[in-house]
């Protein structure tokens, strides 16, 4: 007998039931089938049984259309590869893992860390996100890396040890027939248009004083310290897996 995994944990939405159909078959050679559709009210109860009408067959293929459709669009690239793109798995749930050279970027941070809002200065930067979330590491430089490509902390506030970004309030919209470009552009914006707010895991992601580090950097314009980046003991090859 085959095994059912209960898969009601992975869901991230509620789905209530609004309609069930049930499918008759004949006990002759020559099969018959015979399809009854039933409303489901408030309390999940079948009601209003009926013969499943054409209206409601076209609605079942539409809805059914659109779910294909977007399976097949979710990561597509509208054009040629960009080449920033690391690798990609374009499956239901899959991630993209891009990078971005050493660039300016706006950067807020809530009042009580007394630094400034403002255009500052950021290291080279691997990204690997889902639609589900985003994790951020540190690179060496602006050159392409590759799987033996040695990670660094990401040195921002509100991203745990192991890489994983904590988005807070921020209200994540990723649909699931987003295009690649789409899907990059809006995780980039998510995390540099949220507020940093506070150290998480008990660690310090740069060797001197983030705070008194990111402070400096808005106020001066200067270009980020490479020397302040500490390693994470990861390559590029450790993401893949």
């Amino acid at each position: 007998m085959e095994t059912l995994n209960d898969i009601t944990d992975n869901f991230t939405a509620t789905y209530n039931a609004k309609c069930a159909l049930v499918f008759y078959e004949t006990d002759s050679e020559e099969k018959q089938v015979y399809v009854e559709y039933y409303d489901i009210d408030g309390q999940g109860q079948p009601r209003n049984a009926h013969s499943l009408s054409v209206l409601e067959a076209d609605r079942l293929y539409k809805s059914l259309e659109t779910q294909v459709h977007a399976k097949q669009t979710f990561l597509k690239p509208s054009g040629l590869l960009p080449q920033n793109v690391l690798h990609i798995d374009p499956a239901e749930n899959g991630s993209v893992l891009w990078y971005t050279k050493a660039a300016l970027r706006p950067m807020f941070f809530v009042p009580k860390l007394g630094i400034p809002n403002g255009a500052v200065h950021v290291p080279a930067l691997l990204w690997k996100a889902s639609r589900e979330g985003l994790a951020l590491y540190a690179l060496p430089s602006d050159k392409t890396p590759n799987e033996n490509t040695a990670l660094y902390y990401a040195p921002f506030f509100n991203i745990y040890k192991g890489g994983r970004v904590c988005m807070g309030t921020v209200d994540i919209q990723i649909k699931s027939c987003a295009s690649l470009e789409t899907f990059i552009l809006a995780w980039e914006q998510y995390f540099f248009n949220s507020y940093f707010s506070h150290l998480l895991d008990s660690y310090n992601p740069v060797k001197g004083n983030c705070v008194g580090l990111w402070k400096s950097l808005v106020e001066t314009g200067a270009a980020f310290p490479k020397s302040e980046l500490i390693k994470n003991n990861m390559t590029l090859k450790n993401l893949l897996s």
